[in-house]
């Protein structure tokens, strides 16, 4: 095996225990810490929990092709989270999520630091996720 493959191989790897720790986090704070998740909060629910399973077999199966189908799952999560944040922390985006559901979307359950809460916890893991994914393609492709 290639050094370039084993290095794809632990990428791979990475995402997918990036993945799998946001899913268990948001699981945590919903069934554990008791947090009612928000309807944006779901959103990036739906676009995180599948990547689990995506990147799990990607990494059983050694297959770095996943990487085209990974990417727009994570980047579409992403932007979900960047609006979910900017309703929690810009006052000109927060009076649209008093309509959300039964949480509004600009309720800050946690909030470390003043500005890490479960969207910036959300986008991170998209962020990166998605910074591996586009290396992936990057290196497959040569």
């Amino acid at each position: 095996m290639k050094a370039s493959e084993q290095k794809i191989e632990y990428a791979m790897l990475a995402a997918w225990g990036i993945a799998f720790i946001s899913t268990l986090g948001s699981l945590y704070f919903s069934e554990v810490q008791n947090f009612i998740p928000c309807e944006l909060c779901w959103v990036q629910r739906i676009f995180m929990y599948p990547l689990v399973i995506t990147l799990g077999i990607a990494v059983v199966k050694k297959d770095a092709r996943q990487a085209f189908y990974t990417l727009p799952l994570s980047v579409i999560g992403m932007g979900t989270a960047i609006y979910h944040y900017l309703l929690q922390k810009v006052p000109l985006f927060s009076g649209a999520a008093e309509a959300c559901g039964i949480i509004p979307c600009n309720y800050q359950y946690i909030n470390y630091f003043g500005f890490i809460t479960i969207p910036f916890l959300a986008f991170t893991a998209f962020l990166l996720i998605s910074l591996i994914m586009v290396w992936i393609v990057k290196n497959t492709r040569e």
